[in-house]
């Protein structure tokens, strides 16, 4: 009987070099051990801020100011080193984007996208023209970098995916009530070209996303008092989780004026292939370049 794997036919497999055993035990082995991801680094990583708010034939983004503001003081505490690119064109957000993905990462624990603009569903828009939005990671994941495989890679997008509103639904709620010796052989495996990489949208695939003129946006808001809150003491599934808790109730929309705006609500959705648990550990003092064009 043929046992190679094929795809999606019945859910049958092979693991991974199945019929070494010696190699089978060491990868169970390896696994084991490598439960969290590696925070040991001299460096927390880079985070990019990119931040639309003017631009040449769309709507001004009011209020992406204090978003830009607030998640870089946010993620300056948490030991980033951060860069903040204003308004930039299509082709400068591609660039910066290729530029830092051939920089060397071997120190740096992590690394952090932050995309705020106009968007719809499967693009993004910058000052001057739209992009897709898998552009953001294409020059992060597999062996585009190699210095960052096996290493978290975040992006937060803040954008519309849609023109659908989210009514909400009304529910009655109840009353609430050790690393590995540096001398140990190591052992060479093999993983999936997307693993390590996680997506938070503010909102789900075809809906809205909302923005207060004056306050921000309600899922960057909702990112800075969670991580500003708990980012040392949880885990960085519990904190995204925590920041969709945070959006999708403490928010709604007010518009008066405009019965189908008026009173909806919004939900963040994560899309994870992480495959190891993540924690913010405390690390020196990191700094802020600002590049406004």
């Amino acid at each position: 009987m043929d046992t190679t794997d094929e795809l999606d036919v019945l859910g049958f497999g092979s693991r991974t070099n199945e019929s070494s055993k010696s190699i089978k035990e060491a990868l169970v082995s390896r696994a084991a051990l490598d439960e969290y991801y590696d925070t040991t680094n001299k460096r927390r990583g880079i985070a990019l801020v990119f931040c639309h708010m003017n631009f040449s034939v769309m709507a001004k983004r009011n209020g992406a100011d204090k978003d830009r503001d607030d998640i870089c003081n946010t993620l300056y505490g948490l030991d980033f080193d951060v860069r903040v690119f204003d308004d930039l064109s299509r082709k400068e957000v591609l660039d910066r984007l290729k530029d830092v993905s051939r920089e060397d990462h071997s120190d740096n624990d992590c690394l952090v996208v932050v995309m705020m603009s106009h968007g719809e569903q499967g693009v993004l828009y910058a000052r001057d023209n739209k992009y897709n939005v898998d552009s953001l990671w294409k020059n992060f994941v597999g062996n585009a970098c190699p210095s960052l495989i096996g290493k978290p890679k975040m992006f937060f997008i803040q954008a519309c995916r849609g023109e659908q509103f989210d009514e909400g639904v009304a529910y009655a709620a109840k009353s609430p009530k050790d690393m590995v010796d540096s001398r140990q052989e190591q052992v060479l495996y093999s993983i999936p070209a997307m693993a390590d990489l996680l997506v938070m949208y503010s909102t789900y695939d075809g809906y809205y996303s909302w923005r207060n003129p004056r306050q921000g946006s309600w899922f960057i808001q909702s990112l800075c008092t969670e991580l500003d809150e708990n980012g040392r003491v949880r885990d960085l599934l519990t904190l995204l989780t925590g920041v969709s808790r945070r959006t999708a109730y403490e928010f709604q929309s007010f518009v008066p004026h405009n019965a189908k705006m008026d009173a909806m609500k919004q939900i963040p959705c994560i899309v994870s292939m992480l495959t190891k648990t993540f924690y913010f550990t405390k690390k020196t003092r990191s700094r802020v370049v600002t590049d406004i064009d």
